[in-house]
């Protein structure tokens, strides 16, 4: 039913004219609230919230409701509106969920009703009254004294849809979060998994510390920087691609187990799994190897699963997937003949033959490579793709992986891991090359080439 004309109104849908129009007639709004007294008050305070109200009085029926006369003041932005002559029911959205109003001219006046039929969904309202249960049984809050506290100078999405279009929803996140509880709830979800992750590793030991964002030479990792200019100091600085060496230097100063939750900038491409701007966790373990490692990441990620998502097995773009059973292990030239059953295995290592199979796949190669990139990628077009559930990828090339220890036994590959979950990577891992001549070495070769 439309109210207003705005609820079944999809501005995804408008044209700019009809936009420009309804933001016009809210301008009007708001200038009258202007003349009539003090436009965006902040003089209001709540004493309840929506997802509490539900939760403590949700149970109880209404003959109980109205003995007891629980009055309450909430305030939130109004999704929902709905009049009907002298009575009026709205929805109010806080940061916890939704509470109903139902507002009656006999209870708050004839001016303030009046003055209610033309407020706007998306404005931020306050009220206060009594609890009491409609003949549908919903929670309800009859309101005895109701104001306006912000208004709201553009339309919302149409309320059935939301904002579907995904590009949109990233650029103007907050309406995003407005209309869609599904995206309010990943956000609870994110710093609940970020609290976990604290806790999980300060139980074992380790301690948190934070880095330099801004570095006199880039380092840490294979990406191109983004570049800024330090006016006091009159310098080129480059924002961080990784906070790796400092926190290698503060294990070299006695920090066994520290780790950093921190913001990383690479300059490079933009896609659905890569972001110039991210947030990434990076932990360093003195007296520990990459199997250690592997161990830390599957234990914190079970605990995860577990503790905030109520089991091993959750959802993910309408595929299941499982966190709570033990990881696959598997050895990148292990996985690589899986998935190329056509492929010599005797000849994994020889340049020729996998130019041939890099070839026959469409993979592009460049006359540097050797047998160790050739191989990586074969894995990522042909391999990676199809690690859904919980997977950790041993032995790397010695080649791809520049700061990782060499294997003792096999120095063509690295004491390296990478875990892969719903096809792509999340987690990269290794054994420190602990040899400063071997890693001075490695970066010889990697500038020359």
């Amino acid at each position: 039913m439309p109210v207003n004309g705005l609820l079944n109104t999809d501005i995804t849908k408008m044209s700019h004219d009809e936009e420009n129009a309804l933001i016009a007639e809210r301008r009007r709004k708001l200038h009258a609230l202007r003349e009539s007294g003090i436009a965006y008050p902040n003089d209001f305070r709540r004493d309840a919230l929506a997802e509490e109200l539900h939760q403590t009085h949700g149970a109880k029926d209404n003959d109980a409701l109205e003995t007891e006369v629980i009055t309450v003041s909430v305030a939130g932005r109004m999704m929902a509106k709905r009049v009907m002559g002298k009575a009026s029911f709205a929805k109010l959205q806080d940061r916890s969920g939704q509470i109903q109003l139902f507002v009656q001219r006999n209870s708050i006046g004839e001016d303030v009703y009046e003055a209610f039929r033309h407020w706007d969904v998306g404005d931020i309202v306050a009220a206060e009254g009594r609890l009491f249960k409609t003949k549908t049984g919903e929670l309800s809050v009859w309101v005895e004294r109701l104001r306006l506290m912000t208004k709201s100078l553009r339309p919302l999405p149409e309320k059935f849809h939301g904002l579907s279009d995904q590009e949109q929803r990233y650029r103007q996140r907050y309406v995003d979060l407005i209309v869609n509880e599904g995206s309010r709830e990943v956000f609870r979800l994110r710093s609940r998994i970020v609290k976990y992750i604290r806790d999980y590793l300060d139980t074992l030991g380790f301690q948190e510390v934070e880095t330099p964002m801004m570095h006199a030479i880039p380092g840490g990792a294979l990406a191109r920087p983004f570049v800024t200019h330090h006016n006091a100091l009159d310098m080129k600085l480059y924002l961080r691609i990784a906070p790796e060496l400092y926190l290698k230097r503060l294990v070299v100063g006695g920090f066994e187990r520290v780790y950093e939750i921190n913001r990383s900038f690479r300059n490079e491409g933009v896609s659905t799994q890569h972001n110039p701007e991210f947030t990434m966790l990076e932990v360093y373990m003195a007296y520990a190897d990459f199997n250690d490692q592997m161990e830390l990441v599957e234990s914190m990620i079970h605990g995860l699963a577990g503790g905030l998502m109520g089991g091993g097995v959750c959802t993910y773009q309408d595929r299941e997937v499982d966190l709570g059973s033990p990881f696959r292990r598997q050895s990148l030239e292990e996985a690589v003949l899986e998935a190329n059953p056509a492929m010599e295995s005797e000849r994994c290592r020889d340049v020729a033959y996998l130019r041939e199979v890099c070839d026959g796949l469409g993979i592009h190669v460049e006359n540097s490579w050797g047998a160790g990139k050739l191989l990586t990628e074969v894995f990522e077009k042909t391999v990676e793709p199809g690690l859904w559930d919980p997977t950790f990828i041993t032995g790397f090339p010695t080649e791809v992986s520049p700061l990782a220890r060499s294997n003792d036994l096999d120095p063509f590959i690295t004491d390296r891991f990478e875990l892969f979950l719903t096809g792509r990577e999340i987690a990269n891992g290794f054994s420190e090359l602990n040899d400063p001549e071997e890693q001075a070495r490695r970066f010889g070769e990697q500038v020359a080439s």
